[in-house]
């Protein structure tokens, strides 16, 4: 049976008192449904917890000239279930809706789940596909520098994201094919159409979320599920398991991604 160990648990009610404890060392806490579970299993032995549930200007979600500011520590239903969010980026709420199940959209966080950048992870795709920044206590990073392969990010040791800014996309659509018992993404396509602009994110395929430029390039020129048809993924890029070989995936990126441009087209 695993168990877990003792620690030091703190539970700091301001943003600078957090960053003060985990620059000291503590180990930040969002909604723990990775963190915990490592320390079951002894794959993550942190000597003191510094919860953040306990920030008032980390949980937020407002629209903020033409983007759409979600706090870090916004649970998964909060964003799934958020007006302010369907009315600016419906594809969003809809992504956060897919998360897992009941359980984890009511305790994991968008900050956490971005931060943790598990390769399979759904908001990832969100946040590269809509051109997001990541806000810290310290800084800004925008998303396509902030992802930097499996469960690695830009993050410095004692950083923590305070909130995420999203550019507020013409259309967008989130569409994935889960795997059974994890609810993980197998592959999942986030599609963002701007005015001058389209981007294609993919998550579960490989070693980390990335965007597909070849779909963007053709989605630029004709934004339908027929310009995409035809345009391929480096299968050598994407990953193989039990769940699928990389073939597999592949094939998945194509059928998802124009099932995305059909979504996104109403």
């Amino acid at each position: 049976m695993s168990t877990l160990y003792a620690f030091d648990y703190e539970r700091p009610t301001t943003q600078a008192d957090a960053v003060r404890l985990i620059q000291a060392g503590g180990r930040p806490l969002a909604g723990g449904q990775t963190l915990i579970a490592s320390m079951k299993l002894h794959l993550a032995s942190p000597s003191q917890l510094v919860d953040l549930g306990a920030i008032p200007e980390l949980v937020g979600i407002r629209k903020q000239g033409d983007e759409l500011v979600i706090g870090a520590m916004t649970c998964h239903r909060d964003v799934a279930e958020s007006t302010v969010v369907r009315e600016a980026i419906p594809a969003l709420a809809a992504l956060a809706d897919l998360i897992g199940d009941k359980q984890i959209r009511s305790m994991g966080t968008i900050g956490g789940s971005v931060a943790n950048n598990d390769p399979a992870a759904d908001y990832p795709a969100a946040l590269l596909a809509l051109g997001a920044t990541i806000h810290t206590a310290s800084r800004k990073i925008a998303a396509d520098d902030f992802f930097q392969g499996l469960f690695s990010t830009a993050l410095e040791e004692g950083e923590i994201i305070t909130a995420i800014h999203f550019p507020i996309p013409q259309r967008a659509a989130y569409v994935k094919f889960p795997q059974p018992a994890s609810l993980f993404a197998l592959i999942g396509v986030f599609v963002a159409q701007f005015r001058k602009s389209v981007r294609v994110a993919v998550t579960g395929g490989g070693s980390g979320v990335f965007r597909h430029t070849a779909m963007e390039a053709a989605l630029s020129r004709d934004f339908s599920p027929a310009a995409i048809a035809n345009v391929a993924t480096d299968v050598e890029s994407l990953s193989s398991d039990l769940h699928g070989s990389n073939a597999y995936r592949a094939h998945l990126v194509s059928v998802i991604a124009q099932r995305a441009v059909a979504g996104a087209q109403g």
